[in-house]
């Protein structure tokens, strides 16, 4: 039978590589993300479903919510380093901001969608979040912010699991072709997070999207409150 999948982000990198992964397994795939003309063309491309959401905004995500009927697998995968949109005010409030804004597009876009399909969750179904390798390193409020996520994944699964409901935190290292560091990754900086892995490789999409096909499936059925790191052992390193 057909699966119904919701990925949050997926009109590129690791959110669009998941919806992939799941539409060439026949699912009825539904994807987010906050620019019209980008949801509508990545729709096209992928032969999903694309809705127009900021999953940051309560609004917004109610709405989503009411087009989905029953729903199998939920993947949390917007998100991303904010950038910096004034200078303006003093040093504090412009801090202040930049922790709002990590927390609204990397914590509270996934509780709030979760919360609003939480409903239509299937006996079996499947919440995946998306985390980071800077939840545990120098990560500053990105990384707080995916930190809080690991905390309420673990308390997600345990108010789910006696529901059929596994939910899991994929914590990503150094991806390579997405658009996370907003071009201005350095050629040394990237050699660096290379060189950190156990493998020397960078990560792919398809590693993260293939990690999340798996979590959604019969033989990991008894996963569930964990934070999975695909990071060729970067993690591990000191």
């Amino acid at each position: 039978m057909s699966r119904t999948v919701l990925v949050t982000g997926g009109t590129s990198g690791i959110g669009r590589a998941i919806a992939e992964r799941f539409a060439a397994d026949q699912a009825e795939v539904f994807i987010t993300g906050r620019t019209p003309d980008t949801v509508e063309q990545t729709a096209k491309e992928l032969e999903v479903h694309g809705v127009v959401c900021d999953a940051s905004d309560a609004g917004q995500v109610e709405a989503l919510a009411a087009r989905l009927g029953e729903l199998d697998v939920l993947v949390n995968a917007a998100g991303g380093l904010p950038q910096a949109t004034s200078d303006e005010g003093s040093a504090l409030a412009a801090l202040l901001a930049q922790w709002h804004a990590n927390l609204a597009q990397n914590l509270l876009t996934a509780v709030l969608t979760t919360a609003s399909v939480q409903d239509k969750l299937t006996p079996g179904s499947t919440i995946i979040s998306i985390g980071s390798i800077g939840a545990e390193r120098r990560g500053g409020p990105y990384g707080a912010a995916k930190a809080a996520v690991g905390a309420w994944n673990a308390s997600l699964s345990a108010e789910l699991a006696p529901k059929g409901v596994t939910c899991n935190v994929i914590s990503a290292g150094y991806i390579a072709d997405t658009n996370f560091f907003h071009g201005q990754l350095s050629d040394d900086r990237r050699r660096a997070l290379v060189e950190e892995t156990h493998n020397k490789r960078p990560g792919t999409v398809d590693d993260i999207a293939q990690t999340a096909y798996f979590l959604a499936s019969e033989g990991a059925r008894h996963i569930t409150g964990q934070t999975i790191h695909v990071n060729g052992g970067a993690y591990t390193t000191r």
